[in-house]
Parts: C-alpha cells; sequence; structure tokens
C-alpha cells in the first residue's frame, strides 16, 4: 500500500496531551509518519513558518499532503475518515450513539476541568513531578471528572464502550493527572487509568517523552 506523505508537529518536551492523542491515533491506524517538534519554551509556535503551517499556531499539527490540520479532536475525525475500518483499526465506537458519547467527552475533556489541568500539569504524567495539594476550585473539577467517569465506564470493563477508542486514552490522560499524582481516586478509576495507561500505543508517546528529556 502506498501511504500519504504524514507529518505531526508536537510541543519538543512531547508534554502535550493533545499531541499525545494525536500520536495515539496514528499509532493505533498504523499509518508511518514524520514526527516533527515545536519549541514551545521559546514561542516557536509564534514564528513566521509555524504561523503559515498552522492555522491556531498550536500543536498539534498534522499535514497530509497538502492538507494541514489543528485540533486533536479534529484530527482524530479525519483520520477515521480517511483511514477507516476495517482496513484499519477503529478510533471511535462502531455503535453511532457510542461515538457521539466519545467524541461529547474529548469535547468536554478539552474545554472544561481548568483548575485540574492547572494544578496537576502534564508535568506530572510525563516526568514525575508534584505539586502543592489542589484547591477547592480543583478538587470541585475532580469531583465533576469522577462522577463523569464513573458514570461512563461500565462495572467490569477495561474500556469506556465495550471496545477500546480514542476517548479511553484521552480520559486516561485526565485520570492519570491524579493517579499518578497520588491524589485518591476510586479504585474503579484507578484501575482503569492504569490499563489504558500500559497500551503500545501510549507506552511508545512515553518512550518519546523519555528522549526528549
Amino acid at each position: 500500500m502506498t501511504y500519504p506523505t504524514i507529518t505531526l508537529w508536537s510541543d519538543s518536551c512531547f508534554f502535550s496531551p493533545y499531541a499525545m492523542s494525536v500520536y495515539v491515533a496514528l499509532t493505533e491506524k498504523g499509518i508511518p509518519f514524520t514526527l516533527k517538534r515545536v519549541d514551545l519554551s521559546r514561542n516557536a509556535q509564534h514564528e513566521e513558518a509555524y504561523r503559515a503551517l498552522s492555522l491556531t499556531c498550536r500543536v498539534p499539527a498534522l499535514q497530509i499532503d497538502d492538507l494541514v490540520l489543528s485540533e486533536s479532536s479534529a484530527i482524530a475525525e479525519y483520520l477515521e475518515e480517511r483511514f477507516p475500518a476495517p482496513e484499519f483499526e477503529r478510533l471511535y465506537p462502531r455503535d453511532r450513539e457510542k461515538r457521539a458519547r466519545a467524541r461529547e467527552l474529548q469535547a468536554w475533556l478539552r474545554s472544561d476541568l481548568a483548575a485540574l489541568r492547572s494544578e496537576r500539569p502534564t508535568e506530572v504524567l510525563f516526568a514525575g513531578e508534584r505539586f502543592a495539594a489542589l484547591t477547592p476550585a480543583a478538587e470541585q473539577a475532580v469531583a465533576k471528572l469522577v462522577v463523569a467517569a464513573q458514570r461512563l465506564l461500565p462495572d467490569g470493563q477495561q474500556n469506556l464502550f465495550g471496545e477500546w477508542s480514542i476517548a479511553d486514552t484521552d480520559l486516561a490522560i485526565m485520570l492519570n493527572r491524579l493517579a499518578l499524582h497520588g491524589d485518591p481516586l476510586p479504585v474503579k478509576l484507578q484501575h482503569y487509568a492504569e490499563f489504558q495507561w500500559q497500551r503500545a500505543s501510549v507506552q511508545l508517546w512515553l518512550a518519546e517523552s523519555v528522549k526528549a528529556r
């Protein structure tokens, strides 16, 4: 099979959860791609070359031939359409309603819970750093996350929708901000986050993060 030329731009430290989500999606699809890094510490995302490339001046950005897309959930949906099952692995559930729920979860995780993301940044996930106790605002975000995650995750299952989807990776990223920091989580959610973290595509991203340090 002849594949298009695909390039994924990530932050140089591989700390971006959104770049991670796209990396996992590409890896799950089994599509060969080139990985390039953008040094956010020196604001390289605002330099002329990257501004000309990325509509949003953020990472990730994905280029497939002449098309360049930003925003990780938009990229995942495009990949699902461009490289569909059964020839390629699925990123979203087979069932239409479950696909809608997975997209709902992705949109929510990217747009809410700001206090949690701020107080448990991705340095927790990828560098093992520790931070102060959560503020009331972050604790409120945690409570909201826990209620939603427990509602979505069926008892006795290791994936949200009876099969893996990219939404599982995205939810595990958020839960592991807490679990890997030692913050309390219900046992069911701890086990779920740990299980998702062992997926081969996730482990490959973690290896890239280690190499970058």
